[in-house]
């Protein structure tokens, strides 16, 4: 007789295993990453932008799971809701009704874009990108999609043909035929969309790869171009909506851009259920589902779940109770301008970017002789090197949690929770400034981990 299921006690007795279990089921790839670079840690338990080690050190998070981690772990708030929906025991996904809790959590996002009518709800950012391609071809009748050099989108066929970063792609062929322009550069729209045959242009305001920000003024004006070519603004806002930059939304930083479609998801659950919303005008909708005929022909199997939309309705709660938003602007403003002011001090910091609570930290080749030669070994054997260098020692020697914005790039990227206070800033500025002041005393353990990363790199090759 096999004995009831006891989630405590299987962790208890295997948890130890999971680097063996992941290596042995799971990408085989991973752990041994995370070794190569000393990553390989035991979490054991995590609140608010915090998490705690096997040995109970705490560590600060600036990474919050890719940024779903928006209003931190386990915010008491959003955990009441999914254990107060689990206990109701409702009707869910019967798929021959209509549940009260999909069409509240729709008119609480669409509040933040009054512009905007309807909401379809997936499980994931890319789910987001994909209806978002679907519905402009469909509402449009034109079969191409332009986005932007360097972009993120997502990683299914359909996101991934919009996906500016050719290692992503490579040995996924043949994807759909879309055209890349770069950010800000209204001539080449203007160039596609004279074609006749382009249905939108998807765009990050805020690009997660390298933490690049769209031209002042470059929303505006693309819409207005699209516009006058019948095509439609698609704003990727998995990353920088919900608060993350200072809005509420990124492209709101900009007056007078109202995008047609906007994709959302990431931390509108709070970290806890796989969710994403594709927002859109009412008569992209309804051109879509045209006919009782056509009302399944886009759905998603677990779209609009009870869980899902009982944490975005929580999470979404707490942004306005506690004021996320004028937090982000506050604590953003102070992590920005104390990271900006040292960039004349240290000749490898070359750019500090970004708005709000997205911040870009970039390297770049340093001026002195003996630095400039370890640089150039650096960059000899793989470019973004030198800023895996930095994230390394940020986590064994202060136990901060951040990551390299992209394949080849010399940039750090901050995107911590929401709700980071200015004594974690002050922590990740103290670490980040010993960091720094390390790689440019130009010997010692930092650069000796470098050459460990040259073998590495070299070796893959």
């Amino acid at each position: 007789m096999s004995k009831e299921f006891d989630l405590a006690a299987l962790l208890a007795e295997r948890g130890t295993e999971r680097y063996e279990l992941h290596s042995r089921y799971l990408n085989h790839q991973l752990p041994r990453m995370l070794h190569t670079i000393g990553f390989d840690k035991v979490y054991e338990r995590a609140e608010g932008a915090h998490f705690w080690d096997a040995d109970g050190a705490d560590h600060l998070d600036m990474l919050a799971g890719f940024g779903v981690m928006g209003l931190g772990r386990h915010h008491p708030v959003v955990r009441k809701a999914l254990h107060d929906v689990l206990d109701a025991s409702l009707a869910d996904l019967t798929r021959f009704d209509c549940q009260p809790l999909p069409g509240l959590l729709a008119e609480r996002l669409l509040a933040h874009s009054p512009h905007l009518d309807r909401v379809f709800f997936g499980n994931s950012g890319t789910e987001a990108v994909e209806t978002a391609l679907k519905f402009a071809r469909y509402a449009t009748g034109k079969p191409r999609i332009l986005y932007c050099s360097h972009a993120f989108h997502g990683l299914t066929t359909g996101s991934l043909s919009v996906n500016g970063e050719k290692g992503f792609k490579d040995g996924f062929a043949p994807l759909l035929p879309d055209t890349a322009i770069e950010l800000g550069d209204l001539d080449a729209l203007d160039r596609e969309l004279r074609k006749g045959d382009v249905a939108a242009f998807v765009v990050e305001p805020i690009q997660g790869k390298g933490v690049h920000e769209a031209p002042p003024g470059f929303l505006r004006a693309a819409q207005e171009l699209l516009h006058a070519r019948g095509a439609l603004l698609i704003a990727d806002e998995v990353q920088t909506g919900l608060g993350r930059t200072g809005d509420f939304y990124a492209y709101q930083h900009e007056e007078g851009v109202e995008p047609d479609l906007v994709c959302v998801a990431k931390a509108l659950s709070g970290g806890y259920v796989p969710v994403g919303a594709t927002l859109g005008k009412d008569w992209i909708f309804k051109k879509v589902y045209s006919s009782m005929d056509r009302v399944l022909v886009h759905s998603a199997s677990f779209g609009s779940n009870a869980q899902a939309m009982a944490a975005g309705l929580a999470v979404l709660s707490v942004m306005e109770n506690e004021g996320i938003v004028a937090h982000v602007r506050r604590v953003g403003e102070l992590l920005f301008s104390k990271l900006r002011e040292l960039v004349p001090r240290y000749e490898l910091l070359h750019e500090v970017r970004g708005r709000g609570l997205m911040i870009g930290i970039e390297f770049g080749r340093p001026s002195s002789l003996g630095l400039r030669s370890r640089w150039t070994m650096l960059q000899a054997a793989r470019k973004g090197l030198f800023a895996q260098m930095v994230v390394v020692p940020l986590l064994q020697r202060h136990r901060i949690l951040t990551q390299v914005s992209g394949d080849h790039l010399e940039v750090i990227k901050l995107i911590p929770p929401l709700i980071v206070d200015e004594a974690d800033v002050n922590r990740f500025v103290t670490a980040f400034t010993a960091v720094m002041d390390d790689a440019h005393a130009g010997g010692g353990l930092m650069w000796d981990f470098g050459k460990t990363l040259v073998k590495q790199a070299v070796a893959q090759r």
